[in-house]
């Protein structure tokens, strides 16, 4: 408890700190306030330890500097009551008295940084107070740093027990569509396309809104390379991109993938934005799917460049993906995942006519109608009624194929619904809390309602 002889510190460069000095000679005050004034230090007296606990109440203080032997509460006492009051305020004895006994009394009672004996050096005085005060300054920083250290370790830990499991499932689901992926390319060439028709598949299973999406896709993508006259490699790159284009998803949360673009908050927008660059980044290192994977990090830019996630424009981005994005979007109104609500055929034309040459290419906005209003599948969808499965009657024939919201086919387009199978959707809804929707053709929906009328007519008479 020897004091310190060190040369002062440079004087606080911000606030300056505050001094509170007792002691019940008023020369020693004085005294003391000269020496402190001159190293730019805020200095308050008091002549007693009851002054001096009635001016803390007022005042805040970084340090006091107490005399042992005043009337009343000695230095001891005070600084013991300080002590249990501000636990953060520095505290030194200054004592005429070659006091042992009371010295460690006052040190251990009331937790005495230093102690000063009369007469002092000012030098020395002024480094010890500059000593106390930088070393409550770096006290309470590290106090600073180590809460704020172990409430980021606390949000992290929690974090990464929310998303221990969702991590390793997603990062297992990547790691399996990847390494499928890979061992296809070792087949056959004859077999390349079928393998990735799987792994495309694999992608829907994760969310029902996604089911037969990428092989929509694809067959409207196939369609409108041909009529602009992609070779068959590009067509193939293209009808691949198609078939993946949304690999990047697997690591979205099931919310998320239900979730309709439009509706996103910020957050869900940017975390969903990522995924065309994920999905390039997981067929990276696949030689014979370089392009495709190309096509599939720009598939959600848009014309006029406000697209992502590199903000290309116009004939910057590649011909295909401009393709890619234009029917994406088609089925994706229709999905109901890309505004709040499904459209039908005729409104997703028409948001395709009026974002032409905003979102879309006007050249394959163009071609894409053309072809689409020309082929038999369109034709084919633009004359299906949806039906959800208590309407459902006998006769009826399926337009389209009907998943499971899982992905897997659950009955084919073409088939004839029938008393047995209706019971079965039932099962299923009630089984899985789940709600089903059958496209069937307007002629044997009307053809299955008029036979019901019919029954109905003749049980009257």
């Amino acid at each position: 408890m020897e004091p310190i002889t060190a040369a002062a510190p440079a004087p606080p460069c911000h606030e300056p700190a505050t001094l509170l000095v007792v002691d019940d000679e008023p020369g020693v005050l004085a005294a003391l306030g000269r020496v402190f004034h001159q190293q730019g230090y805020r200095v308050l007296t008091a002549s007693g330890g009851a002054e001096a606990i009635a001016t803390l109440e007022r005042e805040a203080a970084d340090l006091v500097i107490s005399d042992m032997r005043m009337p009343g509460m000695d230095g001891a006492g005070l600084l013991e009551h300080v002590r249990s009051r501000w636990p953060g305020m520095q505290r030194m004895l200054l004592t005429g008295y070659a006091d042992v006994e009371s010295t460690v009394a006052a040190i251990n009672r009331g937790g005495v940084a230093r102690f000063i004996t009369k007469p002092w050096n000012d030098d020395e005085l002024r480094a010890l107070v500059a000593e106390a005060l930088e070393r409550a300054r770096l006290r309470r920083e590290n106090e600073r740093l180590t809460a704020l250290a172990q409430r980021h370790n606390e949000e992290l830990r929690l974090m990464n027990e929310r998303l221990e499991a969702r991590v390793a499932e997603r990062t297992a689901e990547l790691e399996q569509v990847v390494a499928m992926l890979d061992a296809s390319h070792r087949e056959v060439r004859t077999n390349f396309l079928a393998s990735i028709r799987i792994f495309s598949g694999l992608i829907e299973m994760r969310a029902p809104s996604m089911a037969g999406h990428s092989r929509r896709v694809a067959e409207l993508a196939r369609a409108v390379g041909q009529r602009l006259g992609f070779s068959p490699p590009q067509l193939q790159e293209l009808v691949c991109a198609a078939l993946l284009h949304d690999i990047g998803k697997v690591a979205l949360s099931d919310a998320l993938l239900e979730k309709p673009f439009t509706r996103l908050d910020a957050d869900e927008r940017a975390a969903v934005a990522r995924h065309p660059a994920k999905g390039q980044h997981a067929l990276m290192e696949i030689e014979q799917l370089k392009g495709a994977a190309e096509l599939i990090r720009h598939h959600h830019e848009l014309y006029d460049g406000s697209g992502f996630p590199d903000g290309l424009s116009g004939l910057a981005i590649p011909l295909a993906a401009r393709v890619l994005a234009t029917v994406n979007d088609y089925d994706a109104l229709q999905a109901g995942t890309l505004v709040g609500r499904r459209l039908n055929v005729g409104e997703a034309r028409a948001f395709l006519m009026a974002n032409r040459g905003k979102r879309y290419d006007p050249a394959i906005v163009d071609c894409f109608l053309d072809v689409q209003l020309k082929s038999a599948s369109a034709k084919k969808a633009a004359l299906d009624v949806p039906f959800r499965v208590p309407d459902l009657r006998p006769g009826m024939i399926l337009a389209r194929d009907l998943h499971h919201r899982d992905g897997y086919l659950l009955l084919a387009h073409g088939f004839a619904v029938t008393e047995a199978v209706i019971q079965q959707l039932h099962q299923l809804e009630r089984a899985e809390g789940c709600t089903l929707t059958v496209h069937v053709t307007v002629e044997s929906a009307r053809a299955a309602r008029a036979a019901e009328t019919a029954e109905a007519a003749a049980d009257a008479a």
